[in-house]
């Protein structure tokens, strides 16, 4: 049984530690609201994009004269994943749980014969990733040294893909991040951005015809990069989103769980100092009696 200083000790600590994981749930929370408003703020604009590219998409089908990156190599015999993850820690399963989708969807590609190449962004995915698939590695992409993620970081990872894809490394390249959705729900993503797959265009009840100069082939070539990195740029935000969510939940129950190890602790505290007390009693009684 730990003795009355050993256990004041301990009690300082944690209350130490409640500090510090109070604080980090804060500095999450402010965090969080400006990443929530550049992930929302960047779903509109996403989505009609999508919405153009696939319309531009479906009238140019996968014929000779489609760009490459909407008609891949015409084949999927080697897939590149971008894995994107958080630089830190401490923030409940939001890696685990990305590094765990592209375990699976790695698990899938091997068993079907095809190769697997791996490229990640943030360091937490590289160092889970590295134990099982250090061999599968063609490149990592730092950003602990960035700030505040800007549309230049995601032109940034885009060429990097663009130029293994443009050089015949891969046939298809899949993303990986979490998708925001509130403080305590994020969910794993995969989405494929090349070849690009952008559905089926949305219909009106009043079809509208629209006639492109130049033509939909020369379009798609200049806009397909840039559709590639505006993918990533809103992966990027929806996983900055959901870092801090992630973290603020898990530092918010940090918090919690050490305010209830303190109570424990501080009735230990007080029953093991009132034994001292009462043995000191007996002790004293005792001796005088004896007198």
């Amino acid at each position: 049984m730990p003795n009355l200083k050993d256990l004041k000790n301990r009690i300082a600590s944690v209350k130490s530690t409640r500090k510090i994981t109070k604080a980090m749930q804060m500095v999450a929370a402010a965090k969080l609201r400006r990443a929530q408003d550049a992930a929302e703020a960047a779903r509109p604009y996403a989505e009609r994009f999508n919405a153009v590219m696939a319309s531009l998409a479906a009238s140019v089908g996968t014929s000779d004269s489609a760009p490459r990156l909407l008609a891949g190599t015409g084949k999927d015999d080697v897939h590149l994943l971008v894995v994107m993850t958080a630089e830190r820690g401490l923030c409940g399963g939001f890696n685990s749980n990305i590094v765990k989708l592209a375990k699976t969807r790695i698990a899938a590609l091997q068993g079907a014969g095809k190769t697997v190449k791996i490229l990640t962004v943030g360091k937490k995915g590289r160092e889970q990733l590295k134990r099982d698939y250090a061999s599968l590695f063609v490149g990592h992409i730092d950003l602990s040294e960035v700030k505040r993620i800007g549309y230049g970081n995601a032109q940034d990872i885009a060429r990097d893909v663009l130029g293994r894809f443009d050089a015949g490394e891969f046939d298809v390249a899949t993303i990986f991040f979490a998708k925001f959705n509130s403080v305590i729900s994020q969910d794993p993503t995969a989405l494929q951005v090349i070849p690009a797959s952008y559905g089926a265009p949305e219909t009106d009840e009043a079809t509208t015809l629209y006639d492109y100069e130049p033509d939909e082939e020369t379009i798609l070539a200049d806009l397909l990069p840039r559709g590639v990195a505006t993918q990533i740029f809103a992966a990027l935000l929806e996983n900055g989103a959901s870092e801090q969510g992630a973290r603020m939940s898990a530092m918010d129950n940090a918090t919690r769980n050490a305010g209830e190890m303190i109570d424990k602790l501080t009735i230990e505290y007080n029953r093991s100092r009132q034994a001292v007390i009462t043995n000191e009693l007996i002790e004293i009684i005792s001796g005088a009696e004896a007198l």
